[in-house]
């Protein structure tokens, strides 16, 4: 699980079927020198779905490739990335 921050929405014009409903937000994530250093985020932006309804500047964990798919077994979802928390405090 990695740590990002939220900078945005996604707006789908087409989807698949099985995310009919879904919040997609994009996030960076950080890496632990920027999370030491209390700056801003470093990675690469991700397409994240969310069930939580995280807000823009929220920071979440993040879970990727199978473990993101995990909470949708045995329903078969095309997720990348999914918003497993919302962080209301970190320390290091």
């Amino acid at each position: 699980m990695r740590i990002a921050e939220v900078i945005g929405t996604v707006t789908l014009s087409r989807w698949h079927p099985s995310l009919d409903g879904a919040r997609w937000i994009i996030g960076v994530p950080f890496s632990l020198k920027t999370l030491r250093e209390r700056s801003r985020p470093d990675g690469e932006d991700l397409v994240i779905i969310d069930q939580l309804g995280a807000g823009n500047g929220s920071r979440i964990g993040v879970s990727e490739g199978a473990e993101a798919a995990a909470p949708y077994v045995p329903k078969k979802m095309p997720v990348d990335a999914y918003c497993a928390c919302i962080l209301d405090h970190l320390s290091l």
